[in-house]
């Protein structure tokens, strides 16, 4: 707001103020820059004076005028110029009260203000930095093209499988990751050497097909626990990488194997007399208990391994498996047991791969989703080529002699599961 000229007296403006506001104003401001700043601060903070011009901007948003607050900074370097406006205040605020000039005479450009022709500031005279326009910062077309693409990019999220058994003390899921943590850790002592049939002098691979595809089926007649069958492959596995065994005490081998399984896994284990009998008394009871000894000092009474089936329990709840699916990754496992190739293969592997596959062979496609890799650790790369081998497994499963998992899984108990088309195209890439 400007003080019109028919308003400037003696009476009104104080001694030091003759001369005219204009003639103050050129003559200070030019000499001292940041005085004027000073002093326009000084002068909001108190109260605004009819004399004073406070900058307002135009917001952008709103189309309204705002007032900006007064820079902190700058502060009056002369006490005397200090003394005589705050004198001057309380006068110049009455004066202003009688005599209301127009705001006709503020003229707003942008985000600037100036006064009538009449007392505009000489074009050489520095403008206060209290003035002074702010820029906003540029922002670059490929800046804001960068920020629109991060933000269409979204990750896959990690799903909390455990959190619907939180309230399951059987789930245990304080301990759960800290348990698989250390299967990963120690499955290498249930892993046996991919070619440690060839110490065997009287045994060979086919052989061993033989047994695990006969004690597959007993296990299925003895309605035993999943657990008792994969602990008892993995027994015969680390004995015979240990011990060379004869032609015909390899089948004891076997049914000692399930028995040593069955005290460690079943509540109800099977009595030595119906081994005996299943293997069409081919063997004697002191045969069979002293085999039994032999075993566990072989293999230093280690029964305590992770084998393929805790790792396919936690996989399968990994991709929210339904009953169907988890038939047909356990038809693939155990279609990988009978097979002397896939030793060399460990647990962990077996159990992905047989997942990822199935779940393939369902879908038709790949899928592999961060999930299943966070909590498998193998990325579906690393899962393609134990894959490729399972879908082989599968073409030819009841193809041949060894066809006794194919039939457990061709019959209503376990859903028809071995009539599924086999995922042939993993086997094209």
């Amino acid at each position: 707001m400007v003080i019109s000229d028919e308003n400037k007296s003696n009476s009104v403006l104080p001694r030091n103020f003759e001369g005219g506001l204009d003639n103050m104003v050129t003559r200070k401001v030019g000499q001292n820059r940041r005085a004027l700043s000073g002093i326009n601060q000084n002068l909001v903070q108190g109260g605004l004076l009819p004399c004073v011009v406070s900058k307002r901007v135009l917001s952008e948003k709103h189309g309204t005028f705002e007032k900006k607050p007064a820079d902190p900074v700058h502060r009056p370097i002369t006490r005397r110029f200090a003394a005589q406006i705050a004198s001057s205040q309380q006068s110049c605020a009455e004066e202003t009260k009688k005599s209301n000039p127009s705001m006709s005479n503020l003229n707003v450009i942008g985000n600037s203000i100036s006064l009538d022709d009449a007392h505009k500031l000489p074009e050489d005279q520095p403008v206060p930095m209290s003035l002074e326009q702010t820029e906003p910062p540029m922002h670059s077309d490929s800046d804001e093209m960068e920020e629109v693409e991060m933000e269409d990019i979204v990750e896959e999220p990690l799903m909390d499988i455990d959190s619907c058994d939180a309230n399951n003390p059987l789930a245990i899921v304080e301990y759960i990751e800290d348990l698989h943590t250390n299967y990963r850790k120690f499955e290498g002592i249930s892993c046996v050497s991919q070619n440690y049939m060839a110490q065997q002098l009287d045994i060979n691979e086919r052989m061993r097909a033989i047994l695990i595809d006969w004690l597959i089926e007993v296990h299925d007649k003895f309605d035993l626990m999943q657990e008792t069958l994969f602990l008892t492959i993995n027994i015969i596995d680390r004995f015979l990488a240990k011990q060379t065994v004869e032609r015909k005490k390899l089948q004891l081998v076997g049914l000692v194997a399930m028995l040593l399984a069955c005290k460690y896994e079943e509540v109800s284990v099977p009595v030595v007399g119906d081994l005996i009998h299943i293997s069409d008394r081919a063997y004697t009871r002191k045969e069979v208990l002293n085999m039994e000894k032999f075993v566990l000092n072989t293999l230093q009474f280690n029964m305590s391994v992770p084998t393929v089936y805790v790792f396919m329990r936690r996989f399968l709840k990994a991709i929210q498996a339904d009953k169907k699916l988890e038939l047909l990754a356990f038809f693939l496992v155990e279609l990988s047991l009978v097979e002397y190739e896939m030793v060399k293969f460990p647990p962990s592997l077996i159990a992905a791969a047989a997942v990822y596959t199935a779940q393939c062979t369902f879908n038709g496609f790949k899928e592999w989703s961060k999930t299943c890799e966070w909590h498998t650790k193998y990325s579906e790369d690393q899962l393609l080529e134990c894959s490729t081998e399972m879908v082989a497994l599968h073409q030819k499963a009841g193809i041949g002699k060894l066809t006794g998992v194919h039939r457990k899984y061709c019959s209503s108990k376990y859903g028809y599961t071995a009539k599924h088309e086999p995922a042939c195209f993993l086997l094209k890439n």
